[in-house]
Order: C-alpha cells, then sequence, then structure tokens
C-alpha cells in the first residue's frame, strides 16, 4: 500500500478512539408535555404529590420541633438523651428533604 492511502487511516484512528460527547437529557422546554390516561399533565401531578408531601413532612418537622423543645424544658442540665439527640436529626433530614424539593421549582 502507498502511503498516502493509509495516511487517512492513521489520522482517523484518534478520532474514532476518542469518547462520545456527554448526554444531556432533553431540557423540559424540548420534550411535549406528557398527559396521563386521565387527561392530567404528568408533571402538574409530580408536583402536586412533591407538594402535598412536602406539606405531610412540615408537620412531623413541627410535631418533632415541638417534642424537641418539651425534652429540652424537662431537662434541667446540660446532658441530652439520645432520643432528643435523634430527633434533632430527624428534624435535620426532613428540613433537608423539604428544602431539596422545593428547589426543583
Amino acid at each position: 500500500m502507498h502511503v498516502s492511502t493509509l495516511l487517512p487511516l492513521i489520522l482517523a484512528v484518534p478520532l474514532l478512539a476518542q469518547s462520545p460527547p456527554p448526554y444531556h437529557p432533553p431540557s423540559d422546554d424540548d420534550q411535549e408535555d406528557v398527559r396521563l390516561p386521565n387527561g392530567k399533565l404528568q408533571r402538574d401531578e409530580i408536583v402536586k404529590a412533591e407538594y402535598q408531601k412536602s406539606v405531610e413532612e412540615a408537620r412531623q418537622l413541627a410535631k418533632l420541633a415541638d417534642e424537641l423543645k418539651a425534652d429540652l424544658e424537662k431537662t434541667d442540665r446540660n446532658v441530652l438523651s439520645i432520643s432528643t439527640l435523634k430527633k434533632t436529626e430527624e428534624i435535620e433530614r426532613l428540613a433537608k428533604r423539604i428544602h431539596d424539593r422545593m428547589k426543583h421549582y
């Protein structure tokens, strides 16, 4: 074979070895509105369900905060029980989930 016929092949090999460009999922503008069998928009139903979940978790958060306050008021020293510490961790988890969910929209 002649060098001039091999040159394009030699130059093409590094291009084939390169990784493909990263995948970017289509944005909301690129997607059509998906309708559920009941005719409602899927996105609207997801937002509604997430709102309901946030409301429920906010109720749990308020209840735990009230329990934490009562626990702290009962204690007259600077030592907390394990259950009180666990309540603070659960409060933190609930608040983070609500916060993260709200950041989506």
